[in-house]
């Protein structure tokens, strides 16, 4: 039983220490838009892969996954994100376009 529990604490651990951290979201971060949909990003110029930071192996933060996720698409000079795996509120992997 003490086993278990440690491996649970072990776990856990990552995933509280971020959560007490703050996020500051990039300039031009929230002028992101995110989209599941190829069609929108056919006349886009690809910039690059984006990948949400995992907390513990095959684990994002939800709570910071989709600003950790703009910032990503800003820093590579992005204004759409297409994404690849995740959902729009948490997003995991994508592709960041230029389409303006």
């Amino acid at each position: 039983m003490p086993l278990n529990f440690a491996r649970l604490i072990v776990a856990t651990l990552p995933t509280l220490m971020v959560g007490c951290t703050t996020l500051v979201v990039a300039p031009g971060a929230d002028n992101v838009r995110h989209t599941v949909n190829p069609a929108d990003v056919t006349t886009c110029k690809a910039v690059g892969n984006i990948k949400t930071p995992e907390v513990s192996p095959g684990l994002v933060n939800g709570f910071y996954a989709e600003k950790q996720f703009r910032n990503l698409a800003v820093g590579l000079g992005s204004d759409v994100a297409l994404m690849a795996e995740g959902t729009v509120s948490i997003p995991v992997t994508g592709i960041g376009y230029h389409c303006s």
